[in-house]
């Protein structure tokens, strides 16, 4: 009896202790099922999940006949697993690959090849993620590299228990294929110490950089048995191309016209545009600086957007503007400018000391000439309505920033009567383009209105964006103003500014066939800070439109600082450069020219020489009947045969200098590159020259230029 007690006793101290633990238990439980369930669930993802971003390729920006102005090249660094074979198939391959790797990457024997190699898998310290080559692999040679042995996937069934040893991480390299020009217009991609992501800094780069970056794509791996496995891949998005205004022919005509000037003047530095006057469409910009005190000029800030300046004499257009539309003058009004010496508040003079006794004269021959005596029209008229004459240079626009794509644009200086520092002789100075300040683009803005019948465009860099060969988006030109004055100013103004090639100040200009209107400017450089005028300089200027009855494009040429023991008047600094660039670019828009390139429309098209695998996706596109596909190698040169194209061998040797004459500029840049030599571009087109002859043994590093026509 006393037994059965005993364990009726531990029973109930059993169930007992069963009965306050249960509730203890399933309370876990629950606890864990539903208040950190989805913590550890998340933690199993983590620890057994991994994500990786796949960067996409970002979009080209392309001129607007589709040449290239920037793209993303892809590279690759790649990285070796040496245990990744066994040891008898390792030993088999490790001298093939040796000295395979040494002809691509030329920077080692193959014997120091493979003692590197079989150090990384029998040293001390193995290493599993060996780099191979001293620098990143160009999409062509990682294409040869993964048929390499020890890093080709298996071929046979014998070599299945091999597998590839190839590791590899790409990441693609901006180029501009056309660079020096337009290189503050396309921009470039950088990082900052406030924001490290790799994107857009400057000009269209960064203007468009979501359409351009792309959407990443995500690589996600499981472990299983302790090895990473992929089990999902979301491909990355291309980016979209952007199809600029930009025209690389007159680009080129632009920045070499620019750049002759200022070293022939040795100026500090210069901007130039060109823009298409119905449209507002920007062909070219080029902005050149010296650098330092080396006579090398270059494009390091976009001055033609950034860069604000007292317009000097090309503000007296404005000024005419508003004199003729409220009625105050006619071109045909003879005024009496006297001695030509002009006094205004508290005695401050201004004169026109170069031409002496100026006398009776008529408002056409002040402007023609730029008389500084347009500042006594403007006093008499406007010194005691101020705000009539600021009202009216504000329904120019002339006080709005232009509201371009491209970051960096200087707000304009039109000082209203109820500034503080507006003064008695505020008129009389804004009168010849002093207490205003404007940018290059600004003034060329207000100068292509009036070529444009007073409708005033917004300037327009890009055209549309790409998505493939699928267009997106389009950009349209956008009208600001259809008028900003009447069509009876705008006929006056307009034979006032063909006057002045003709028979004024502008003779760099005169004598053209197709003529030309615009406007002289030679003003006086304040010092740094605004703080008066200091050491002499100037900045000379012309900005007009051609041809002068009908016009097609505008053209602003600003030269900072140049040189007075050479010259520093805006005609013959700035004005025979705006001559050059409507020379040429007239001659390239001209109707002879256009009719001239359609007489060959009627043959087979032919390629510039190149790669092989390129023009046959062209010749297939367009149907065209191609001979020696099959038994031509990589580099071919295309001529044309009796209703077909025929491809012929072009030999390239990378441990030479290759010959890239008739090639594009793209595939010229790759073969002379992977030779190891540094390159040089001017021009556009097809190379025409290369400063070193094909075939020549030279040091890596060494520089060769090619010239494009």
């Amino acid at each position: 009896m006393k037994h059965k007690n005993a364990l009726v006793g531990r029973m109930i101290l059993i169930y007992g202790i069963l009965g306050l633990t249960f509730p203890l238990v399933a309370g876990k439980i629950l606890y864990t099922q539903f208040w950190e369930g989805e913590r550890l669930k998340q933690r199993v993802r983590t620890e057994q999940v991994k994500d990786k971003e796949i960067a996409p390729a970002r979009g080209d920006i392309l001129a607007e006949d589709g040449r290239v102005l920037s793209l993303s090249l892809p590279n690759y660094a790649l990285y070796f697993d040496p245990l990744a074979s066994k040891e008898a198939f390792f030993e088999e391959k490790i001298d093939s690959l040796s000295m395979l790797l040494s002809g691509i990457f030329r920077d080692g024997t193959p014997a120091e090849y493979r003692a590197k190699i079989r150090a990384a898998r029998y040293g001390a310290k193995p290493n599993r993620y060996l780099r191979l080559g001293s620098r990143d692999a160009t999409f062509h040679e990682f294409q040869q590299i993964k048929t390499f042995p020890l890093l080709c996937a298996p071929r046979k069934k014998s070599e299945r228990e091999n597998p590839s040893g190839l590791i590899f991480t790409r990441h693609d390299v901006r180029r501009r294929p056309y660079d020096p020009l337009a290189r503050q217009t396309i921009g470039y991609l950088g990082v900052t110490k406030e924001d490290p992501q790799y994107r857009g800094r400057a000009g269209l780069e960064e203007a468009y950089e979501l359409d351009l970056r792309g959407v990443p794509g995500i690589s996600r791996a499981g472990m299983f048995s302790g090895t990473w496995i992929p089990i999902e891949v979301k491909k990355p998005e291309r980016g979209r191309d952007v199809v600029t205004t930009i025209n690389v022919d007159y680009q080129y005509i632009v920045h070499e016209a620019l750049l002759r000037q200022l070293r022939h003047y040795q100026a500090r530095s210069g901007m130039a545009i060109l823009m298409e006057v119905k449209t507002g469409d920007v062909k070219a910009m080029a902005n050149l600086a010296r650098r330092g005190t080396s006579s090398e000029y270059v494009e390091e800030l976009n001055g033609a957007i950034r860069n604000i300046y007292e317009p000097g004499s090309v503000f007296k257009t404005a000024v005419m503007m508003a004199l003729l539309e409220d009625g105050h003058v006619h071109p045909g009004d003879t005024v009496d400018l006297g001695n030509g010496i002009y006094t205004y508040h508290d005695g401050r003079k201004l004169h026109d000391q170069s031409h002496g006794h100026v006398g009776k004269v008529t408002v056409q021959y002040i402007f023609e000439q730029s008389l500084n005596g347009i500042s006594t029209l403007a006093y008499k008229y406007y010194d005691k309505q101020r705000t009539a004459f600021a009202d009216r240079l504000y329904a120019m626009h002339l006080n709005k920033k232009l509201g371009v794509e491209i970051a960096g644009e200087t707000a304009p200086v039109i000082r209203y009567p109820t500034d503080k520092k507006w003064s008695g002789n505020t008129v009389p100075w804004m009168a010849i383009g002093y207490e205003v300040m404007l940018t290059p683009l600004q003034i060329l803005s207000f100068y292509n209105t009036l070529a444009n019948d007073g409708r005033r465009m917004k300037p327009r860099f890009v055209k549309e964006i790409r998505a493939g060969d699928k267009v997106v988006r389009r950009v349209p030109a956008e009208v600001v103003d259809r008028s900003i004055c009447s069509q009876t100013t705008l006929n006056h103004l307009r034979a006032m500014l063909e006057g002045v090639a003709e028979r004024g100040t502008a003779s760099s200009v005169r004598g053209t066939t197709y003529g030309v209107a615009g406007k002289t400017g030679t003003a006086r450089l304040a010092a740094t800070g605004g703080r008066g005028y200091g050491e002499v300089r100037y900045l000379s200027s012309f900005v007009g439109y051609f041809p002068a009855r009908d016009p097609l494009y505008s053209c602003i040429v600003m030269i900072e600082d140049p040189s007075r023991s050479v010259g520093y008047y805006g005609n013959a600094v700035a004005g025979s450069a705006f001559r050059e660039i409507s020379d040429r670019v007239h001659a390239l828009a001209s109707p002879r020219y256009i009719d001239s390139r359609a007489e060959t429309n009627d043959q087979l098209p032919v390629s510039k020489n190149g790669y092989k695998s390129d023009l046959l996706t062209l010749y297939d596109a367009l149907d065209i009947r191609v001979q020696g596909s099959k038994e031509a190698p990589e580099w071919v040169a295309p001529s044309r045969a009796e209703g077909e194209i025929v491809l012929k061998p072009r030999g390239v040797d990378f441990t030479a200098v290759p010959n890239v004459k008739g090639m594009g500029l793209r595939d010229a840049l790759y073969l002379l590159e992977n030779s190891g030599l540094k390159v040089g571009v001017s021009g556009a087109g097809m190379v025409m020259k290369q400063t070193i002859e094909p075939g020549r043994k030279v040091a890596r590093g060494s520089y060769i230029h090619v010239e494009l026509k």
